[in-house]
């Protein structure tokens, strides 16, 4: 029996083709708040309210490949990852280190991209 759960969504990750124009219209025109900055590595994130997930745009000139993405937090990606590859779910991407833990993707059957990570 696995204790791995999906506790919240962590993020949603958004491709931006112009980073810039895409700052002014998520600050000015919906007028949400920068979250962070790294638009030096093609990363621009903003807060929704009061909320934890951020969206988080991704410039396409830095990340060609960059779908929308939406990033769910777990107790423990690798345990995920066993059981739902178990089952024959296919990942996109196996579990790859980043710097607050452990992240793996897969896609649902329409094809959308669902991201895990934990905070290990």
């Amino acid at each position: 029996m696995t204790t791995n759960k999906i506790l919240c969504i962590d993020n949603f990750f958004l491709p931006a083709h112009d980073l810039q124009e895409s700052r002014r219209f998520y600050a000015q025109t919906l007028g949400l708040n920068v979250h962070f900055d790294f638009s030096e590595k093609g990363l621009l994130a903003f807060r929704v309210g009061n909320d934890e997930a951020a969206i988080i745009l991704k410039d396409s000139a830095k990340f060609p490949d960059a779908k929308p993405v939406v990033l769910l937090q777990v107790t423990d990606v690798q345990e995920l990852y066993n059981n739902l590859t178990a089952q024959g779910v296919h990942f996109t991407k196996t579990p790859y280190r980043i710097n607050t833990g452990w992240a793996a993707e897969l896609q649902d059957p329409a094809g959308n991209v669902i991201g895990i990570t934990d905070y290990k």
